[in-house]
């Protein structure tokens, strides 16, 4: 098996940095090697990536989700994989991000490719994607906060708050639902950059507001 583990530091709030990576659907934005990504239910997701020419599908389980501090998950087929992004706060707008995989390469150029330290720099270059993709936002394109423990989705508090202080629905609505304003798959209107403009295609500058 092959091992890498990747840092950064984003200019944004722990919860910021954490909100965004329950955005599974948002990985191809700054992820360079994922094509997409189907969020199945609240645990499970479907990866399509191309990785040095070499195209895969599979699928993927949450495995543990500890808001504002880390995220695992685990193939649920091949190519087998695992990894973990964990957050720590560095201050009221700073936080480390890490990132730590583990996985078996298949096939001559994926194995080639992991002796050279190909898959190191593609991670880094993804962080710096992320970062730049966060910073530029200033904010979260949706938000997930409900904790994963086994591969088994749990309330938090903070959303058995929420829930208690929310006003009364009516038809079919679960408090479920209603503690999920902003669900894993939705996204949000970024207030700092127009539809239709991204920065990271190409590798295009950054839109500039001014």
């Amino acid at each position: 098996m092959a091992t890498l583990q990747e840092t950064i530091e984003v200019d944004v709030p722990v919860s910021t940095a954490y909100n965004q990576w329950t955005q599974f659907e948002s990985f191809p934005e700054f992820m360079r090697g994922v094509e997409s990504v189907e969020q199945i239910d609240e645990t499970s997701l479907r990866f399509r990536t191309d990785i040095a020419g070499v195209r895969r599908e599979y699928g993927a389980q949450i495995t543990e989700q500890l808001p504002d501090r880390r995220i695992s998950w685990v193939s649920t087929d091949k190519p087998r994989n695992a990894g973990e992004v964990s957050f720590e706060p560095l201050g009221p707008e700073r936080t480390r991000v890490t990132v730590a995989l583990e996985w078996e390469p298949e096939g001559l150029l994926e194995k080639a490719g992991s002796a050279v330290g190909a898959d190191t720099h593609q991670i880094s270059a993804d962080l710096k994607r992320f970062k730049q993709f966060i910073e530029s936002r200033g904010i979260e394109t949706g938000a997930w906060r409900s904790a994963v423990d086994n591969g088994e989705v749990e309330e938090t508090d903070e959303e058995a708050g929420f829930a208690a202080n929310a006003p009364a629905h009516h038809g079919h609505e679960s408090a479920a639902h209603a503690s999920h304003p902003q669900p894993p798959h939705t996204p949000a209107p970024s207030p700092q950059r127009p539809a239709g403009v991204d920065p990271f295609i190409d590798d295009a500058e950054p839109w500039d507001p001014s």
